[in-house]
């Protein structure tokens, strides 16, 4: 099942986001029609009015994912709603044509962003610039930051270098949303928690970033202004047949400009989402809708490849794509900053 936050493409500014599932097309390519819940759930009631008294997901309009899991309802509770759907004709009001629609993130008030730092790829990189090796602690502790959950990007949205920055880069990951509220998961259930996931990219201002790392504290300013996810959330069966290692068996790739600049595998992770997630809620409550992010793969940054690929970090009028098989492809617009 996919889900996602959707409303016309051209719609008024402030317009609300209606929560969506796409219709199955078999796996291939994305999703080109999408099922309008709240229309899904209204017309189940017409046909058994029982179901708004007996089912807690018909019982309560649908609005955003995030007053879904507010509700102390999971994401795969959603799929009651599309029981006997069948859309009526072509024109039917209840199904959407995904080339009408803006995507938004997945997630629209997340209460906690925690990004891990789970590829041995990008980590020894970034160790062997500050020509150093990783250390023996990486390999036994999955280690994260928390980042800024205001400054929340979507499919599409623009993004641009802080004021005080010259050096915008791109970092290609994977998000897990948890949807159920955990407290000392051990490792062999963290994956448990996970609603689904998503694409993540991590934007980072590698100046102010490598000023922070000199006191051996953050990232702050280098990370908080900006974190885009999207263009959905894709829950995890569809994902099993490529379990492999610790992740899944899938291409994540990165663009600049229709230029490939990265390219990993998330089985390359050192560590499952179900480790990341058992150091996560180690002697701390995770909630509903909270975000935990896999790192940058290997090669996942234009601080890895920027010599051998664009030859600079990322400027105005620039097109960044992270794309990650099953997951779809996450587009941001890089923009001058305003005043």
């Amino acid at each position: 099942m996919k889900v996602a936050h959707v409303r016309e493409r051209f719609a008024p500014a402030g317009a609300v986001w209606r929560l969506a599932v796409a219709v199955e097309n078999g796996g291939q390519g994305d999703p080109s029609r999408w099922i309008d819940l709240e229309q899904a759930r209204r017309r189940a009631i017409r046909s058994n009015a029982e179901l708004e008294h007996d089912s807690a997901v018909h019982r309560r309009s649908v609005t955003t994912l995030d007053d879904h899991l507010a509700a102390g309802l999971r994401v795969e509770a959603l799929r009651d709603l599309l029981e006997g759907f069948e859309p009526r004709d072509d024109d039917d009001p209840a199904v959407l044509d995904a080339a009408d629609l803006a995507f938004g993130p997945p997630v629209l008030r997340p209460p906690s962003l925690r990004d891990f730092y789970a590829f041995e790829g990008h980590v020894r990189t970034m160790w062997e610039r500050r020509g150093g090796e990783v250390p023996e602690t990486w390999y036994r502790l999955p280690i994260f930051y928390f980042s800024n959950v205001s400054e929340i990007r979507g499919p599409d949205d623009p993004i641009w270098c802080p004021a005080a920055s010259r050096e915008l880069d791109y970092e290609l990951e994977v998000a897990a949303l948890i949807d159920t509220p955990a407290l000392d998961l051990a490792a062999d259930r963290g994956e448990e928690a996970i609603g689904g996931y998503t694409i993540f990219n991590d934007w980072s201002a590698r100046d102010l970033q490598r000023e922070e790392t000199v006191v051996r504290l953050g990232p702050a300013k280098g990370k908080d202004f900006a974190s885009s996810f999207g263009p959905w959330l894709v829950t995890p069966d569809e994902l099993e047949d490529a379990r492999s290692g610790t992740g899944y068996d899938l291409a994540m790739t990165a663009s600049v400009n229709g230029t490939e600049t990265s390219h990993g595998r998330w089985s390359d992770a050192q560590f499952s989402f179900g480790d990341m997630i058992a150091r996560a809620s180690a002697d701390t409550h995770l909630r509903p809708g909270d975000l935990v992010g896999s790192g940058t793969v290997g090669t996942g940054c234009l601080l890895e490849v920027r010599d051998e690929t664009l030859g600079r970090y990322l400027e105005p009028g620039d097109d960044v794509v992270l794309s990650v098989e099953r997951l779809g492809s996450l587009r941001n617009p890089i923009v001058a900053r305003g005043d």
